[in-house]
């Protein structure tokens, strides 16, 4: 399996591309995702989201248009992307482009995806319906907003709640093992191990 990054956006969100055999999976849809596909020339099979925040999914219409691809992500953030002017009843000036969401991800020890083997969590408290997704053959986790290199996702936009997102981190991310890799939706990329043991919001 390879595996390539990008960063785009005002809050310089991540997204990853998965290749496996001859299909691809994108991990979240950051503003200008579709431009960076397009120079890569590759072809997404399927679109994950690890949540519903726009930075997230600015792209994600678009490139289901572009790739005729099927998008996935947890019932909980599916209102998110799909109902027009759904961040306006919060505030937000910001109107992201509805998907049609055709995969609804539960919490799952095992699924297979184009060929990739995930363990999906269900880790709610950023907001509403996150998810991680282990890639079990070489214990990565594509984690979101969930915990980051030093840091923890916020919790002070609708729908976070503070207890419930350490609570998902120490009863679900860090069971996974000190050697678990962790591609966050922002910054560096760390391990289990570093964040129990210096992340100064988990300890």
């Amino acid at each position: 399996m390879i595996i390539q990054s990008f960063s785009g956006g005002l809050f310089d969100t991540n997204c990853f591309l998965l290749e496996h055999e001859d299909q691809a999976i994108l991990i979240d849809a950051p503003q200008e995702s579709a431009q960076w596909l397009a120079k890569l020339g590759k072809k997404v099979s399927l679109l994950l989201l690890t949540h519903g925040h726009f930075d997230h999914v600015w792209d994600a219409a678009r490139i289901q248009r572009e790739h005729h691809c099927k998008i996935g992500c947890h019932p909980d953030g599916i209102p998110m992307v799909t109902e027009p002017g759904f961040f306006r009843k919060f505030g937000f000036d910001w109107d992201i482009e509805p998907v049609e969401v055709n995969l609804s991800l539960q919490e799952t020890n095992s699924q297979t995806l184009c060929g990739i083997d995930f363990q999906i969590l269900h880790v709610p408290g950023h907001c509403p319906g996150s998810l991680c997704f282990l890639e079990k053959s070489e214990r990565t986790l594509f984690g979101g907003d969930v915990l980051f290199a030093g840091g923890v996702g916020r919790t002070d936009l609708p729908g976070g709640d503070w207890d419930l997102l350490i609570s998902g981190i120490k009863g679900k991310l860090f069971p996974l093992g000190d050697e678990t890799k962790v591609l966050p939706g922002h910054g560096p990329g760390t391990t289990i191990g570093a964040e129990r043991k210096t992340n100064p919001f988990l300890i």
